[in-house]
């Protein structure tokens, strides 16, 4: 069965990284505190229960992909409050605070999408970005994300990009498919390269 994900333009492929131009797109998301390891079952949880129709209208939305995290440090951004899971956090990593987001399904605009009667969720739109992006399966570690951020981190400088904001970990498969069947992605967001 396929699953909707958020459109995008591949601008070029390197061995260790795509380059992509994402559409702008909606997501769901919550803050949730804990390890790298653990806090990605709060806060599907929290997600899943606002797209299974824990919101005011009572609305059933499609289950989209990637689940995204990144930190929470640095991002500097006010959700307003409005009617796929990232994560990020803070600190060493470890422990700390986290985003977490669904991407929400095409056809809806932040004022048509469920408004979430659950506090702790935040609509909002992502902007089109140019992103790096690494693909790998494995388990869903810190310590095999951080590899694959490490080496994405190299890849595009050494490519000559600037990456911009902090790193995101991409998941898009149910838990219960066997690790090494997972699509994982490491993303981050790079700047406009100059013109030669």
């Amino acid at each position: 069965m396929a699953v909707e994900e958020p459109n995008y333009t591949l601008v070029q492929s390197d061995p260790d990284f795509e380059l992509r131009r994402y559409a702008p797109y909606l997501v769901a998301e919550t803050r949730v505190t804990g390890d790298f390891d653990s806090v990605g079952n709060q806060a599907f949880r929290i997600l899943a229960g606002y797209i299974f129709g824990d919101n005011r209208s009572q609305t059933k939305l499609e289950m989209t992909a990637p689940v995204t995290q990144t930190t929470a440090e640095g991002t500097g951004e006010r959700l307003e409050m409005t009617a796929p899971v990232i994560q990020r956090s803070d600190g060493d990593g470890t422990s700390g605070t986290y985003v977490l987001s669904f991407v929400m399904p095409a056809g809806y605009r932040l004022d048509t999408l469920p408004v979430p009667t659950d506090p702790r969720v935040t609509l909002r739109e992502e902007p089109s970005r140019l992103m790096a992006v690494r693909r790998y399966s494995g388990r869903w570690t810190r310590s095999n994300y951080l590899e694959q951020e490490s080496r994405l981190l190299r890849g595009i400088r050494q490519a000559g990009l600037q990456p911009i904001g902090t790193p995101r970990y991409a998941r898009y498969n149910p838990p219960f498919t066997p690790w090494f069947l997972r699509r994982n992605e490491v993303m981050v967001e790079v700047a406009e390269p100059s013109a030669p």
